[in-house]
């Protein structure tokens, strides 16, 4: 009896210190408590952010470079025409032609009614250009009093002089009658000063008197008679 009394006894120790070791395990390390995996994930992405920016920041800072634009440059185009061999091409620029003098019927000369005459202009050549055969000296406005063209029909170099007569009849009607002549090319582009002829219209009187006519063909002078009219009314 008394050896079932002591199995008992030992049987209760044993399962008291179970108990008390039980206990003193549960006062031991506290498990560590488990994160939450939203937060982990927001922070694994806020990390991975960070991290571009700083690579971002370290990397080189290329400048753009500037595409340069260029402006075509105008080319001159000049106003001369080219030259053919070493002869330049005339213009009309190069002509020129200025009255020297009138070497009959000066402005203002009293002619009868219908009367002929012949006028005479000393012209000069002005220009840099020679006046070739088949330039003309033409009219142009006013009153041509019946005269005609004049054909060139010589060479007329640059400073040289040449006279140019032209026949003409005075209107019937009396008054002031003017007619404008100029020199053209060959093509009737005309150059040149403006040269006239301008007399007075009126009735003749009985007296005369000596002027002096030029020919344009032969460059002469020859001396006529011609009657001086007044204007009478």
């Amino acid at each position: 009896m008394k050896d079932i009394g002591k199995f008992t006894i030992l049987t209760m120790l044993a399962a008291l210190g179970s108990l008390v070791l039980s206990a003193c395990g549960a006062g031991g390390p506290t498990p560590a408590p488990t994160q939450d995996i939203g937060g982990i994930e927001t922070s694994a992405v806020g990390t991975f952010a960070a991290g571009l920016t700083q690579t971002a920041l370290s990397l080189p800072t290329s400048t753009p470079t500037a595409t340069p634009t260029f402006t075509p440059t105008p080319t001159a185009t000049s106003s001369t025409p080219l030259a053919i061999g070493n002869t330049p091409i005339p213009t009309v620029s190069c002509y020129g032609l200025t009255l020297v003098s009138d070497v009959t019927v000066p402005d203002g000369t009293l002619v009868a009614p219908g009367q002929t005459f012949t006028k005479t202009w000393l012209v000069k050549n002005t220009g840099t250009c020679s006046w070739d055969s088949g330039f003309k000296f033409v009219f142009i406005a006013g009153n041509s009093m019946g005269g005609v063209p004049v054909l060139l029909t010589a060479l007329v170099i640059p400073g040289a002089t040449l006279e140019i007569s032209i026949p003409m009849t005075s209107p019937t009607k009396i008054g002031n009658v003017t007619g404008h002549w100029r020199m053209s090319l060959a093509n009737g582009t005309l150059f040149g000063a403006d040269v006239f002829v301008s007399i007075v219209v009126g009735n003749a009187t009985a007296t005369a008197t000596s002027t002096v006519t030029g020919t344009a063909t032969t460059g002469a002078s020859t001396s006529t008679a011609t009657p001086t009219f007044t204007n009478t009314p």
